[in-house]
């Protein structure tokens, strides 16, 4: 199908010498993966009822405490909304991969809009099996010739984002911060968004579908199809999340961790690839401008000040030499 991505034809030399070889890379990946917990579920509901708002709050810290991960149902955003995103965003990756190659003229984007696989892997536990779209809230205007595409994104976007703010704010209270705190200090926010497609991998016990990281964001918020296949780390262990067609998952990233003082965690999660089943997700990152300065206020502080235009290009640094992010340690006093 020419929409592939063409990661036979890519990563042959790749391939072949680390599938024809008896080494740590025969094992499966996946053997020792705890299966389908369930998240911390949050009813969002409760927080406009007097009663009931401050459990609420203390369940969403609490998750982003022990957990880094939670699930929010009666979260505001119509189903609507989710399901026109899911749809548009196939029409999207069903296009020719010679086209998807090209977005940024097509669509009049910035540079890199269209992702797939990982350029700088030297094996295959650096290969991601998956292809990506990300669009930043400033590019979102500018798709004049894709009517539809804008207007779903935009939807989407809008309503994620004041999600994000209302979250951010009820952790930041919890940290005995302002609950304006994110308004004060991080506006304009380099939010963005990401349209993920897993395809169907015929190697998939050897790859992964998105390798494991932590997210450079204060939150983000995951609407995925019932596919399956997140996993994140608890306690030492990987554990397989079981979907929830109802909710939406919600992590703390690198930012809110070092703002917390590591108080919030930013969990490493991955996606793990399937040999018979494409995967659809779009994810929202919830980010400050790229000069505002994360900086903890509780004393003494785990990590040094630093902007998020320092952490990204120490992660596209570490990304380059090493193939792989390195993160928060960097920045650790």
């Amino acid at each position: 199908m020419d929409h592939e991505p063409p990661f036979f034809k890519t990563y042959k030399k790749l391939l072949k010498k680390n599938l024809g070889e008896s080494s740590e890379n025969d094992e499966d990946l996946y053997s020792m993966v705890e299966r389908s917990k369930e998240l911390p579920l949050i009813d969002l509901e409760k927080l406009n009822h007097e009663d009931k708002r401050e459990e609420c709050m203390k369940e969403i810290s609490e998750a982003a405490s022990e957990w880094g991960f939670f699930q929010v149902i009666n979260h505001g955003i119509p189903n609507e909304i989710l399901e026109n995103m899911i749809s548009e965003q196939k029409k999207l990756f069903y296009q020719p991969f010679e086209d998807k190659l090209c977005a940024e003229a097509v669509f009049n984007l910035s540079e890199k809009t269209y992702r797939w696989g990982n350029p700088c892997a030297n094996n295959l536990r650096q290969l991601s099996w998956s292809e990506a779209f990300h669009f930043t809230l400033a590019d979102i205007p500018n798709m004049d010739q894709h009517i539809t595409l804008r207007s779903c994104l935009e939807s989407f976007a809008t309503r994620m984002a004041t999600l994000a703010e209302n979250l951010a704010e009820i952790l930041a209270l919890k940290l005995n911060m302002k609950s304006n705190h994110f308004q004060e200090n991080y506006l304009p926010p380099s939010s963005f968004l990401r349209l993920n497609r897993y395809p169907p991998c015929p190697i998939s016990s050897k790859v992964y579908g998105l390798l494991p990281h932590s997210d450079t964001s204060f939150l983000t918020i995951l609407n995925q199809d019932s596919v399956g296949g997140m996993q994140l780390m608890k306690d030492g262990k990987w554990v397989d999340v079981k979907p929830n067609p109802r909710a939406l998952v919600i992590n703390i990233g690198d930012l809110f961790q070092a703002l917390s003082n590591d108080v919030y965690k930013s969990i490493k999660h991955r996606v793990a690839a399937s040999e018979e089943v494409e995967r659809f997700s779009t994810t929202f990152f919830y980010c400050p401008n790229n000069g505002a300065v994360i900086q903890s206020e509780n004393k003494p502080a785990v990590y040094k000040k630093f902007t998020l235009r320092e952490y990204r290009k120490q992660t596209q640094k570490d990304v380059k030499n090493t193939g792989d992010k390195v993160g928060l340690p960097r920045f650790v006093l």
